[in-house]
């Protein structure tokens, strides 16, 4: 069994009783390699291999704000703060398992928000043959879906998912689906307040 999440809509995720939420797994998958679509769609790239990168904004109860992704080397942590690690870079979209952020839910009470998002690193934005589909997992509970299910736009960065505490037992989850040209735009919109620099993996 499964919840699949619309846009706009929230389900929580709570712990049970003394024990904490345990670790919350957000795997996202995806199809790496586009339809063919003929020799001159070969011919102008459009048959590139698509790599897309899984990252989040994260902001601390104590004011702390930060990114974990792979750009910049920025696998965050599940022993210390943020409480949020990045398995890995997967550079094809090949991976059966996909890329994973993990939440360290027993941390809830020192987590304010965690903006889950995906930008393509390399290929073009055809976010429809990409078909992405977001998975969230945690201790005891269904698995939340989170299909990529808007395909009209050529931005390359993508908010997916905002989990946000409602109090220090229960994060709400909200599917978002919203392309952005970047991070600083993504930023802005969710009034973040990060300083962006260019970077590369």
């Amino acid at each position: 069994m499964s919840i699949n999440l619309t846009k706009g809509h929230k389900v929580n995720l709570r712990k049970s009783g003394s024990s904490g939420l345990g670790e919350i797994l957000i795997n996202l998958n995806w199809n790496s390699r586009p339809q063919k679509q003929g020799f001159f769609a070969s011919l102008f790239g459009v048959n590139q291999g698509i790599d897309l990168d899984l990252g989040c904004l994260y902001e601390l109860k104590n004011g702390k704000k930060g990114t974990v992704q792979a750009l910049g080397n920025s696998f965050g942590s599940l022993t210390r703060a943020p409480y949020i690690a990045l398995d890995g870079d997967d550079r094809t979209g090949a991976s059966a398992a996909g890329e994973n952020l993990r939440i360290d839910g027993n941390r809830i009470a020192d987590i304010k928000r965690v903006l889950v998002y995906t930008f393509i690193y390399e290929g073009i934005a055809n976010w429809q043959q990409a078909n992405a589909v977001v998975t969230i997992k945690y201790p005891g509970a269904e698995d939340i879906i989170v299909q990529m299910d808007s395909f009209n736009s050529s931005e390359k960065m993508c908010g997916l998912v905002l989990f946000e505490n409602v109090s220090d037992t229960t994060f709400s989850v909200e599917k978002i689906v919203q392309f952005f040209p970047g991070h600083s735009a993504l930023d802005n919109a969710f009034h973040w307040g990060l300083k962006w620099v260019p970077g590369r993996k």
